[in-house]
């Protein structure tokens, strides 16, 4: 079987996109040959039978050059292939789907968010079927072609033994882009509560990710004005964005993971600690139907969270959020639906 799929980017050091190329290698094993179509294309590792196509943007390309790349390398690759899956990008589905249809190839989308714009309700229409990993990670209303398959978390990539290294403090790790959806102020309030209220101080705060938007910029600032003029920092450390390849070494030195972010659907990050071994506490609605609700808090709510770490301190590793991972949400099944789902 052969395959064509369009991502945004192919960077296997990229801190937000980096974890895609696990899937690329994953789709590589298990077919004959793999384009894949990107709008940046970086450093990547992977085998003789995939071939990554840029639309240009690391090189400035313009949205009209890209766009006509992307239409010409359709041609080249729609005649050979069997099917195009599209990875959290609308607008991708929206440009191809013209020549998608004269030489009549299925397209599938992948997307989770809880958001409904034009472009994601435009490409219900032109897809033959939209995956997604649980019921909260797509809201559009006409679900006929939504197909449910669980996320998709490297089982060993996490499970691999690092140098794991111990501590008599509580070690909490954040994961993230930063962003005013991530939440970060409300964990900052908490920590504040913890410390300068409870004098909790056995603590430490790593938090990973970085901004993208001139927006999201001025949020970091804001950020980091916040922890100095809370005095804390001593115990809240960013640590800028770090390779995906990597993060594995980061989870299994923590002993819990906070998760803020109000995307309204699985959170990959969540998922990667809970394998990792990690405890974990999230707001997001999305794992209300997964988790035990020890692990759950109220949004903007930094005084439930406070009360939630206080209450997780010192708890031994739960086994059971690794068997819902392996269960539900392993890279190596869902791969192999998505390309089951070309063959239907």
């Amino acid at each position: 079987m052969k395959l064509l799929v369009i991502t945004q980017k192919v960077d296997i050091n990229d801190d937000n996109l980096g974890f895609f190329h696990k899937w690329l290698e994953k789709f590589s094993a298990r077919l004959d040959k793999l384009y894949v179509i990107c709008l940046w294309k970086g450093e990547y590792r992977l085998p003789d039978n995939v071939e990554v196509l840029s639309l240009g943007k690391e090189n400035g390309f313009s949205k009209l050059k890209q766009f006509f790349r992307l239409q010409k390398i359709l041609l080249k690759t729609l005649p050979v292939v069997d099917g195009v899956f599209i990875h959290m990008s609308p607008i991708y589905v929206i440009t191809s789907f013209p020549l998608v249809k004269i030489f009549r190839k299925k397209m599938m989308l992948w997307f989770l968010h809880k958001s409904l714009n034009w472009k994601l309700k435009l490409a219900e229409k032109l897809v033959d079927n939209i995956l997604t990993a649980s019921e909260e990670s797509n809201r559009l209303k006409n679900r006929k072609k939504i197909k449910i398959l669980g996320h998709g978390i490297d089982i060993d990539q996490f499970k691999q033994s690092e140098l794991i290294t111990s501590s008599l403090k509580l070690r909490i790790l954040s994961v993230g882009r930063i962003a005013p959806s991530k939440d970060l102020e409300t964990l900052i309030h908490a920590i504040d509560i913890l410390i300068n209220q409870k004098s909790i101080r056995d603590i430490e705060i790593k938090i990973i990710g970085s901004p993208l938007e001139d927006s999201e910029k001025k949020y970091f600032e804001r950020l980091k004005f916040l922890v100095q003029e809370k005095n804390l920092q001593n115990y809240i450390e960013f640590l800028g964005g770090v390779p995906h390849r990597e993060m594995s070494k980061y989870y299994q030195n923590s002993d819990l993971v906070v998760n803020l972010s109000h995307t309204g659907s699985i959170d990959k990050i969540v998922l990667e600690a809970m394998i990792s071994g990690c405890l974990v506490l999230t707001c997001n609605e999305a794992f209300e139907t997964i988790l035990d609700p020890k692990y759950l808090f109220k949004k903007k709510d930094s005084e439930g969270l406070a009360q939630m770490i206080i209450k997780l301190k010192g708890v031994e590793k739960d086994k059971s959020l690794k068997e819902i991972v392996v269960k539900y949400h392993n890279l190596d099944n869902l791969i192999d639906k998505i390309i089951l789902g070309f063959h239907v």
